[in-house]
């Protein structure tokens, strides 16, 4: 927009100026939902590879050989994809430093499987290498919502990150039996944990269903809900020591899982198509409705006031702001988790699983929530001495 000294802009320019914004804005959503897309790939064959080298680690090289080296192929295939995907340009420093953290884990990739192809981890610490790895990538996906401010795609942005997440959580779920069921044994340590992922993904679902049309609720609950057998195995896992059967009752819990975990992508998929689809009708509406930004605006909302629409629009927006600021809290509290572990593994000598294990130990003894021992630990990191192991 010009705007000439002694004069101001009028309504057509003002109009001419809020159109073009509108499609720089659906134009950065169209290449940022093909980015979701790209980071959910390889956030699923990360999973696979994740699932299948428990399992290798578990069974000391006896299972789940040839799983491994599929999956890193797929994993490899899929990173080459993302990175063309960064290779355009993108909105935003927090963008950037989140996409820079992702790629500096993607990095450590090939010293983590090193270590398991030489049996040199174990499957605890693979596990948490690689989920870490993932909530590096996922974490990427939520700032990309920051250009959004229509209601309809805000909720469907919503509905695929939630779904996103509580898809990770069964995922680690998957891993963390699969460890106990091939070892024949769980810990109250993992068990915990088990418990953990299962309620967590049950409210990043919850989430995802109320904002999903009818027939994805339909869908979600024929075939991305755990089955009898599963519920069963969780009760197993969490009540009783299972038994020792060569591994028959780990293949079985991860052939179940695995079954779930693809039932999830294929929503998932559904998900991106949808929020993609509703991007471009929404672009497809700006075009065809031009000649009523420079007439009257009310025509595109004929049977309705105008101070009411925007009332609705102003508190669904309001409603998904709240969504994707918990979401966002969650992940910030787990990075500052993370932080704290990284303290203890350096100024303490313990591994990364003796960390996690020390945060939990306190936040129980003292009952306060993990982060905000994290918090303090963060604070006075120079002053605290923990002995390691404890």
């Amino acid at each position: 927009m010009t705007i000439v000294a002694g004069s101001s802009p009028g309504a057509t320019e003002w109009f001419q100026r809020a159109r073009m914004l509108r499609e720089e804005q659906l134009g950065r959503l169209a290449q940022l939902g093909a980015l979701v897309n790209g980071i959910s790939r390889l956030v699923h064959m990360l999973q696979c590879e994740r699932g299948a080298s428990n399992v290798w680690l578990c069974s000391q090289g006896k299972l789940y050989g040839p799983e491994c080296k599929a999956s890193r192929a797929l994993v490899d295939e899929n990173l080459a994809a993302l990175h063309l995907l960064f290779s355009e340009p993108l909105p935003g420093s927090a963008l950037c430093e989140r996409i820079a953290n992702a790629l500096h884990g993607l990095e450590t990739l090939t010293v983590l499987r090193d270590g398991v192809t030489g049996q040199r981890v174990t499957a605890p610490q693979a596990m948490e290498h690689y989920s870490r790895i993932l909530r590096l990538l996922l974490n990427i996906v939520p700032q990309l919502s920051d250009s959004i401010d229509d209601p309809h795609i805000a909720g469907r942005f919503v509905a695929l990150y939630s779904l996103m997440q509580g898809k990770e959580l069964v995922g680690q779920e998957r891993a963390l039996g699969a460890i106990g069921f091939t070892q024949g044994f769980f810990d109250d340590e993992t068990r915990q944990r088990l418990v953990d992922r299962i309620d967590g993904q049950q409210a990043c679902f919850e989430v995802f269903i109320s904002h999903c049309t009818p027939d994805v609720q339909e869908t979600f609950t024929l075939n991305c809900q755990p089955g009898l057998e599963t519920e069963k195995l969780r009760r197993e896992a969490c009540t009783r020591q299972p038994p020792a059967d060569n591994g028959d009752t780990a293949l079985k819990w991860f052939a179940l899982q695995t079954a779930r975990l693809e039932h999830l992508r294929t929503l998932e998929e559904v998900a991106i198509a949808d929020l993609m689809t509703a991007v471009e009708e929404r672009r497809y509406s700006e075009n065809l409705h031009v000649d009523d930004e420079y007439g009257d605006i009310l025509a595109r909302f004929p049977d309705r006031p105008l101070l009411p629409l925007v009332r609705q629009q102003a508190r669904e927006i309001e409603q998904l702001s709240r969504q994707l600021a918990s979401l966002r809290d969650t992940l910030e509290e787990r990075k500052t988790i993370d932080k704290a572990k990284s303290v203890l593994m350096t100024h303490q000598n313990m591994s990364e699983e003796q960390a996690w294990t020390a945060l939990r130990k306190m936040a129980m003894d003292k009952n306060q929530r993990m982060v905000d021992i994290a918090r303090a630990l963060l604070t006075v990191k120079n002053l605290w001495k923990i002995p390691p192991g404890e």
